[in-house]
């Protein structure tokens, strides 16, 4: 008795060490990232990913769906694409923390103008959906400077103070909230639409309680939560992508998908679900090295 209530005594005092090395060491390195250059802080970041990342068990799962999604490639050229996702990732995962300094440099082509400035005026709710592709943390950019007001939903992380630390870091781009998945998240989220604001999700990761839809020739489970919210609410529903045009070069670009509006609401959640992922695939398709293969996205 005594002896299991001390190994669990042991293993918080581990946990909370663990966690407290994690949040000093993302601190740590948050607080480099904005002494450097960010050119180079985002190079490193990227080169150190591609370096240890290929000898990850991730990687052979990258392998194999780039192999399935493009058969006709060779093996060499499956590894060069991985690789150089690697190298994205990295970068990504380092523009993260510093993506204050990135939008102030100037470093975005906003081409989204076209698609998001009529939702100023029309009142109607807004649903932004979005992909793992570029860097996708600054893809909320264009709804900012147009004053457009947007609620978010994040994955919270084990670690809490990680997860306050990057929240807080998120928090002011998504006016609206900022939301942890769970389960009345969904009900929040309908509410802000039906009201006439604006959500913005990413939708192109594996979703085992979701539809089956065609991906690169293959089905995969797919959340159709954003389509649900843009055809419940007789809302706009709006694609973007962040592409990365060279180092820490940016354009953002935004296409609206048509949402059919039949007597079948199911079908046509499917029907636009369906559409959205033939953009993102089309998308995926132009830059697939920017694009996160070593995600479980097919089963």
């Amino acid at each position: 008795m005594t002896s299991g209530a001390d190994e669990k005594g042991w293993r918080r005092r581990m946990r909370r060490i663990k966690y407290a090395f994690e949040y000093s060491a993302l601190r740590g390195l948050t607080g480099v990232l904005h002494i450097l250059p960010i050119d180079f802080g985002s190079w490193l970041m990227g080169t150190i990913w591609r370096l240890i990342a290929p000898h990850l068990r991730r990687h052979e799962r990258a392998l194999r769906q780039l192999a399935a999604a493009y058969p006709e490639k060779s093996r060499a050229e499956i590894e060069a694409i991985a690789r150089a996702m690697w190298m994205q990732l990295g970068r990504t995962f380092a523009e993260a923390l510093i993506s204050e300094r990135i939008v102030r440099a100037g470093r975005i082509d906003d081409r989204a103008g076209l698609q998001l400035d009529p939702l100023k005026t029309s009142g109607r709710g807004c649903v932004f959906v979005s992909l793992h592709t570029g860097n996708w943390e600054l893809v909320i950019y264009p709804t900012l400077v147009r004053g457009i007001k947007a609620a978010g939903v994040y994955q919270r992380m084990k670690n809490p103070k990680v997860d306050d630390y990057v929240m807080l870091a998120r928090r002011d781009r998504y006016s609206r909230g900022l939301f942890p998945k769970g389960n009345d998240v969904a009900r929040k989220l309908m509410r802000i639409v039906r009201d006439g604001g604006a959500v913005a999700l990413l939708a192109d990761l594996r979703d085992r309680r979701g539809i089956m839809i065609p991906f690169f020739g293959r089905p995969a489970p797919t959340t159709p939560f954003p389509a649900l919210l843009a055809r419940s609410n007789d809302a706009e529903l709006i694609a973007a992508r962040c592409v990365r045009t060279g180092g820490v070069h940016f354009y953002i670009e935004a296409e609206v998908i048509d949402v059919p509006r039949t007597a079948d609401r199911d079908a046509d959640i499917d029907e636009a679900t369906r559409r959205i992922h033939v953009l993102f695939e089309q998308w995926i398709r132009e830059h697939p090295e920017q694009w996160m293969w070593a995600h479980r996205r097919w089963g």
